[in-house]
């Protein structure tokens, strides 16, 4: 096979465009952490984070958070083109802080719940999801 400069240059910019595509990812979901925690410090543990180890159809992945004593918790799956699932209000009269949806992921990824306690800190817990391809398991 011989290779043309045209060839290697569509090549090349395929390779880049490829490569930059996680970094846009990452980057959304760093904007929106920033934008939901207003740039605080972010700390460890405090939810329980529930979803499956393995899902085997990435439209229906059923996700639920348990958080004592947070005023408001944002979902988010950065590996999705859109990683923000969801932020969910707790106001005074909660009877408890915790809810569970379904959401669909674009492939295996990390699934973060981001919570904002009562006294304005901020913690966070993730679990990683292996999404298989036709149910397969691998």
């Amino acid at each position: 096979m011989q290779l043309t400069r045209r060839d290697t240059l569509a090549m090349g910019l395929g390779a880049t465009a490829l490569a930059l595509l996680p970094i846009r990812a990452t980057a959304a979901t760093d904007d929106l952490i920033a934008a939901f925690t207003g740039g605080a410090e972010v700390g460890e543990g405090g939810i329980t984070l529930t979803a499956p180890e393995i899902a085997e159809n990435g439209n229906t992945v059923p996700v639920g958070f348990d958080a004592p004593g947070a005023a408001a918790v944002m979902m988010l799956a950065p590996g999705n083109p859109n990683p923000a699932v969801g932020t969910f209000n707790f106001g005074p009269l909660a009877g408890s802080q915790s809810a569970s949806t379904r959401i669909r992921l674009a492939g295996t990824q990390d699934v973060m719940a981001i919570a904002r306690m009562a006294d304005g800190s901020f913690t966070q817990t993730s679990a990683t999801v292996k999404v298989t391809i036709g149910g397969c398991g691998g």
